[in-house]
């Protein structure tokens, strides 16, 4: 994933199928907010990346393609240090949308934070320019 927020991040898929994403993301200069603490939007951004994975892992990607379309998030527990885990499964896989649940832990499994995402599944387009 070179040259994306994920590698400015430091998230790293660790699983990857239909049906169950994982991933990690240090909580260091790169995630933290000025008071020190994980950064809520650094929550949202492992959130989606989970979420926007596991449906990519669904879509046939020569006539798919995905977009995050709506993510809430409620942060249970601040952390400064460590790495956090990102758990995101189904809870609906349709044709036009896919909607995940994503359960932040911290390395002792402590729940940090609570995501849904909604990802939208939109036709391929062959004569789109890169980044459209």
């Amino acid at each position: 994933m070179k040259g994306t927020l994920l590698e400015t991040i430091g998230i790293q898929t660790v699983e990857l199928g239909p049906d169950r994403v994982v991933c990690t993301m240090p909580v260091d200069h790169r995630t933290r907010q000025p008071f020190g603490y994980l950064h809520g939007g650094a929550s949202v951004a492992l959130a989606e990346t989970a979420a926007s994975l596991g449906t990519f892992a669904n879509l046939d990607l020569d006539k798919q393609i995905a977009f995050g379309m709506e993510i809430n998030a409620n942060h249970l527990r601040s952390i400064s240090e460590g790495m956090v885990t990102a758990v995101a499964v189904p809870v609906h896989k349709g044709n036009t949308s896919m909607v995940w649940d994503i359960r932040i832990t911290d390395e002792q499994e402590r729940l940090i934070c609570i995501s849904r995402c909604t990802v939208a599944v939109r036709p391929q387009r062959k004569d789109a320019p890169a980044g459209e």
